[in-house]
């Protein structure tokens, strides 16, 4: 093999049979004067494995022989069968923004962690969560994270460990909620309309409508109530004559005139409360409430599910079949809301202990009676099989328990 110049003055290494071989680029010194040949790495140039004996490193040759250097051994093959040099930033195997070590062992934590890594990264781009799955996940972790620690003795591997751990718990606790199935599994399956998280936005918009209602009497308690559901997130909604007077029944022109006479409530320009009143659901009438634009100081905050479930609760509430057939009213009907978006899983009310029930005065101005007219309307939730049992209202509180066909409506306290 002899090196030499072309025509324009490259190098280039005479190959068997005469032949060049592409891709040589010169070293320090003139080619004949003991300077090294560097073959290219680019596709096509010659393999230093193919070089002649006597141009190989360590190979005693002529005086014009090319000295080239070892070849670089080829790079470890990776997980995912890329080399490591090849291997682009960000592809690295990761779980919770950690990246697992390619040499970590047992083999089987390394392929744990990094399927886990995927899991939870395909959870995320899961259209509707479940968290029966999550909970999962993340007891798959706190595993996984408890071993990689003791391999490492990594303490804050340990302690995602432990997180992992209790959001496994947590997550399993909202799941049980939400299916109104006990967390030890005993005990009936019920299937709630709302979630816990979902409890806390109903409870906040009651209490909105408690100390904020323009007006004190129960019809218009209501009629804040469910528009405000309507249009919680962009201050605008659409309702029609049948909401309006399945709400409000007989009182609904009235009521709907006074809210806009004080401007809490605003109608198109060309709509009048009556004209609201004969709209059907195929051309709804539009309202805006202007307490909650969003250029206003909100209130509240939660997305557009979270806010079309709370309107269907209190749709469910406010419209159930038992309270129309006993003809509840306003006031009745508001009680009956904000029982059932205080009680517990098991349909009580109120917390537990010296906490049991509610405050006396504030379920009376919510629903626009005075306190020793609670008692009444409980009465009256009982005939309709709301509550399961008379109410007790001494000492300024509200105890009682939801009816099991309610439970389904429970917040979830």
């Amino acid at each position: 093999m002899n090196a030499g110049t072309g025509d324009r003055g490259e190098l280039f290494v005479d190959g068997i049979n005469s032949g060049r071989t592409d891709g040589v680029r010169s070293g320090r010194g003139a080619v004949t004067g003991g300077g090294t040949v560097l073959f290219s790495d680019a596709p096509g140039g010659g393999s230093p494995s193919a070089a002649p004996a006597s141009a190989r490193p360590g190979t005693a040759g002529t005086a014009d022989a090319v000295s080239v250097p070892h070849a670089r051994p080829a790079p470890r093959p990776q997980p995912g069968g890329a080399p490591a040099r090849a291997r682009k930033a960000g592809r690295w195997a990761k779980v919770a923004q950690r990246i697992v070590p390619d040499d970590l062992q047992p083999e089987v934590l390394r392929v744990e962690l990094t399927e886990l890594g995927n899991a939870f990264r395909a959870y995320q781009r899961r259209p509707e969560p479940d968290l029966a799955v999550l909970a999962e996940l993340h007891d798959r972790k706190a595993r996984a994270f408890a071993l990689w620690a003791d391999v490492t003795a990594d303490a804050s591997l340990r302690e995602e460990a432990d997180r992992a751990a209790a959001a496994a718990r947590t997550t399993r606790e909202m799941d049980a909620n939400r299916r109104g199935v006990p967390v030890d599994g005993e005990g009936p399956v019920v299937e709630r309309l709302l979630t816990r998280g979902q409890g806390v936005h109903a409870r906040n918009v009651l209490e909105h409508v408690r100390v904020g209602a323009p007006f004190p009497e129960a019809e218009a308690r209501l009629a804040v109530l469910m528009l405000t559901l309507r249009a919680a997130r962009s201050g605008t909604g659409n309702v029609t004559g049948q909401d309006l007077g399945g709400w409000l029944q007989g009182d609904a022109e009235r009521v709907l005139q006074e809210l806009v006479d004080v401007g809490w409530l605003l109608l198109p320009e060309d709509v009048t409360a009556d004209e609201a009143l004969m709209s059907r659901p195929e051309e709804p009438a539009q309202i805006t409430v202007p307490t909650l634009i969003p250029t206003q100081p909100r209130p509240f905050f939660f997305g557009k599910v979270t806010r079309a479930r709370l309107s269907g609760w209190a749709q469910k509430v406010v419209g159930d079949r038992k309270l129309r057939k006993k003809k509840a009213g306003a006031a009745t009907r508001l009680l009956a809301v904000y029982t059932a978006a205080h009680s517990r899983p098991d349909g009580c009310l109120g917390g537990v202990g010296e906490d049991a029930g509610l405050a006396l005065d504030e379920v009376a101005q919510f629903c626009g009676l005075r306190p020793e007219e609670v008692a009444e309307h409980a009465g009256l939730l009982v005939a309709a099989g709301w509550l399961a049992e008379e109410a007790d209202t001494t000492d300024g509180r509200l105890r009682a328990r939801l009816a099991e066909r309610v439970l389904p409506l429970s917040g979830l306290l």
